[in-house]
């Protein structure tokens, strides 16, 4: 897929004089909330393909880790995250890819992040990065694993400035591949059905474990 995306959403609160503040804050929002949905659109850039790849859809989360992106245009494709299961679904196609969360490598980091199941100061390290004019920047994040299998991959999380909720995930593989997110729409703690967080698919769809 990828994937975002991050971690999700939170609220910076006044004034967090350190990148850490900042990443407490936030990550403190994320185990607060109960459900999400947003808008987003996904753009895919690789060191291979000068035209990158861009995706629109919608994302519904429901805690603890649930997450489901639905995308519209231009192709019609479910994305499904349940606890560590991952699956990919397209109708056109015929075909449902089920693997574990943790094959998913840099992508699946950020998708835990984004579902709340993996914590922010625990994993990583963090720093404010530059904005778009070379400055130090305390709305941007950048969030490195502090596990050495994945020291050459970061992931950066723009916050909006009065809402203090993520606006933009960027993660970055050990390639030089990127992977955006940028999120609107936002509605938190909204009520969602379980039955939202279930594939049907038919009888004759291949799948592929």
């Amino acid at each position: 897929m990828w994937f975002l995306l991050m971690v999700m959403w939170g609220w910076m609160g006044v004034g967090p004089q350190t990148p850490e503040d900042t990443a407490l804050q936030l990550e403190t929002r994320l185990r607060a909330l109960k459900s999400l949905q947003a808008d987003f659109q996904q753009t895919y850039h690789s060191i291979n393909v000068s035209t990158p790849l861009q995706e629109k859809g919608r994302l519904h989360i429901l805690k603890p880790g649930w997450m489901r992106f639905d995308y519209f245009d231009p192709e019609v494709k479910v994305f499904l995250i349940k606890d560590d299961l991952y699956q990919e679904y397209w109708p056109e196609d015929k075909q449902l890819v089920e693997r574990t969360l943790a094959e998913e490598g840099s992508e699946g980091a950020l998708l835990s992040l984004l579902s709340g199941t993996r914590g922010i100061l625990d994993n990583y390290s963090v720093e404010f990065d530059l904005d778009a004019d070379g400055k130090i920047s305390a709305a941007r994040l950048k969030i490195t694993p502090r596990n050495e299998d994945e020291a050459d991959t970061f992931i950066i999380l723009e916050l909006d400035d009065r809402t203090g909720l993520i606006r933009k995930a960027v993660s970055f593989d050990w390639t030089g591949n990127r992977q955006e997110f940028e999120f609107s729409g936002i509605k938190a703690d909204i009520p969602l059905p379980e039955s939202l967080f279930e594939l049907e698919v038919p009888p004759d769809v291949d799948i592929i474990r």
